[in-house]
């Protein structure tokens, strides 16, 4: 898949197993597809590989079906095993070269990065097809990370034009707008979707602040 898909999307949602049961994980995804998410991963830190292996063969047909990119989280190999579209790895994982080797030239692979330097290293990387950056604002999933704030979004965005950044870390529809206000392009959304009593609208109501005229 071409980093080009990546271009093209705004609002990329986690399923995750922190907010999400094993036996909502169909629904929610189904809800999200719906809804018009972007971007779909599937993150379940601290679970056996063999269960989320399942759980992304469970979820890959339903995104392959409404024509959303499906990531797995951290598990190259699993990534690999299942064919999903990309994978992404944080900081603290195999460097970028190891899971270009584990997945293969074509499948997207995305990085995490927590500053201006993080993400400057992680574009100049040839194997980084997009970045997460943040934690904006604290996050129960990052509970070990200081938020970075909005200040340096603008500033990540100018240095590097030609890598979709999506924002990540304690956004929600509520402060969305903020985001967007001071320069993002791209946002993650995890607990916001994922607790919502009605995830498509809520989705649905997120794509129209990120597709609004201040965010292009």
């Amino acid at each position: 898949m071409a980093r080009s898909t990546l271009f093209s999307a705004q609002l990329y949602g986690i399923v995750d197993l922190g907010y999400a049961a094993p036996d909502d994980l169909v629904r929610v995804t189904r809800e999200m597809i719906a809804g018009g998410i972007d971007v779909i991963q599937l993150r379940a830190k601290g679970h056996e590989p063999n269960d989320i292996e399942r759980w992304a063969r469970d979820l890959l047909p339903l995104c392959r079906d409404g024509e959303v990119p499906f990531i797995v989280n951290d598990h190259a190999e699993i990534a690999a095993a299942v064919g999903s579209d990309g994978v992404h790895v944080g900081q603290d994982d195999a460097s970028m070269d190891d899971v270009r080797a584990i997945v293969g030239d074509e499948m997207l692979v995305g990085r995490s990065t927590h500053s201006v330097d993080q993400a400057a290293k992680a574009a100049s990387d040839p194997q980084t097809d997009c970045i997460g950056f943040g934690p904006l604002f604290s996050t129960p999933t990052k509970p070990t990370y200081t938020p970075i704030g909005t200040e340096e979004i603008q500033t990540v965005h100018a240095a590097h034009p030609d890598l979709p950044i999506f924002c990540i870390g304690g956004i929600k529809k509520e402060n969305l707008p903020d985001v967007v206000a001071v320069g993002a392009k791209r946002a993650v959304i995890v607990s916001g979707i994922l607790q919502a009593p009605d995830i498509a609208a809520y989705v649905r109501e997120s794509k129209e602040i990120l597709y609004s005229p201040q965010a292009t």
